[in-house]
């Protein structure tokens, strides 16, 4: 295990370290004390790495993550791992707004509650908030998983495409184009999986899914007034 003190070696001096971790094998264990904060914090990895960070995060942590396991002992700040392309981030405490924003594959694991915003753009990441979520989440959703086993505020999926929303509690309002869907078997499938994997208490059973209705896929004159 490698440790790197944010009191006494600069933000800087971490992210060039760990960057310099590519193409290596001996040294895959970071762990990070004395974040305090610190925005963009092990951002743009691109290796096979575990990195603990014993504290709260601030603004993209671990955004741009590829291969990198991230595990927050705390919570992060705004656009948790935004444009993430693999790999896994996992929060033991609250995620601000944008987490997850315009991420292409790897796994969110949030285990407090995600402000609003949450997978805003998502591309094909997976996010599971064991708490609630905010207000236009998955706005533009694309593709990718958001399942969360509390609340979701306003405009769930609005103007989403072919992005997946599983919420176990109520959801205030569904955004633009987002409806309420059957729950298939592979549904129930995928949720038993991603929630074992994540170590969520919850019960495939007990969610409902959501997604695009596919009226906004293509323009429709005689609704020329909507738009």
């Amino acid at each position: 295990m490698q440790t790197i003190d944010l009191e006494t070696q600069s933000l800087r001096e971490l992210n060039q370290t760990l960057h310099d971790q590519i193409g290596q094998t001996n040294q895959t264990a970071w762990e990070i004390n004395n974040p305090r904060g610190s925005h963009a914090i092990a951002v743009g990895l691109d290796a096979p790495m575990d990195v603990t960070i014993n504290g709260n995060a601030g603004y993209f942590c671990a955004s741009m993550n590829k291969q990198a396991n991230v595990h927050v002992k705390g919570s992060a700040g705004p656009g948790l791992g935004e444009n993430m392309i693999s790999g896994t981030i996992t929060v033991d405490g609250d995620a601000s707004q944008n987490a997850g924003a315009t991420a292409h594959g790897g796994l969110i694991n949030i285990k407090g509650n995600a402000s609003a915003r949450c997978g805003i753009s998502m591309k094909g990441v997976d996010i599971v908030v064991h708490g609630n979520i905010g207000h236009m989440s998955a706005f533009m959703g694309q593709s990718g998983n958001l399942v969360v086993l509390g609340d979701a505020g306003d405009a769930l999926g609005d103007s989403c495409y072919e992005a997946r929303f599983f919420v176990r509690g109520e959801v205030k309002s569904l955004g633009a184009d987002c409806e309420k869907k059957e729950m298939r078997p592979e549904h129930i499938e995928f949720l038993k999986d991603i929630l074992e994997r994540t170590g969520a208490d919850a019960k495939p059973e007990e969610f409902t899914r959501y997604g695009s209705a596919r009226k906004l896929y293509n323009f429709d004159v005689d609704n020329a007034s909507a738009y």
